[in-house]
């Protein structure tokens, strides 16, 4: 199994920028691509960035230019960095993971998921 464990959200300003972080652990036998997911309040999941186990990026459009997902030195822990934040980012994001692949944008495709943790964006 493999763990995902979200991080760095909270209560931000419209403008603001924040660094979300996602810590894999467990058993991790091969390279894994990392989605990033966001459920806004009454609204579906949907999918907001993607790095393949490559580091080949992937973003929806709503969000390009504004966020950022990116792999550290450990290739275990992949980040999501959003810039120029509006309050309707405000969601609880998710992170999911599979091992190898291409950074899909269907949550169906991966078989671990973080817990999720709120950014709220105050207008």
């Amino acid at each position: 199994q493999v763990q995902l464990v979200e991080s760095g959200g909270g209560l931000v300003q419209a403008g603001d920028s924040l660094r979300l972080s996602c810590a894999a652990s467990g058993r991790i036998f091969s390279p894994l691509a990392v989605g990033w997911f966001r459920q806004a309040p009454g609204k579906e999941r949907e999918f907001a960035a993607a790095i393949s186990f490559e580091d080949d990026t992937y973003y929806a459009d709503s969000v390009k230019g504004r966020f950022t997902v990116s792999r550290g030195n450990d290739k275990n822990m992949v980040y999501l960095e959003i810039n120029s934040l509006k309050p309707e980012d405000t969601a609880v994001y998710y992170c999911a993971a599979k091992p190898l692949g291409t950074g899909s944008i269907y949550d169906f495709s991966y078989p671990y998921w973080g817990q999720g943790i709120q950014v709220t964006v105050s207008s």
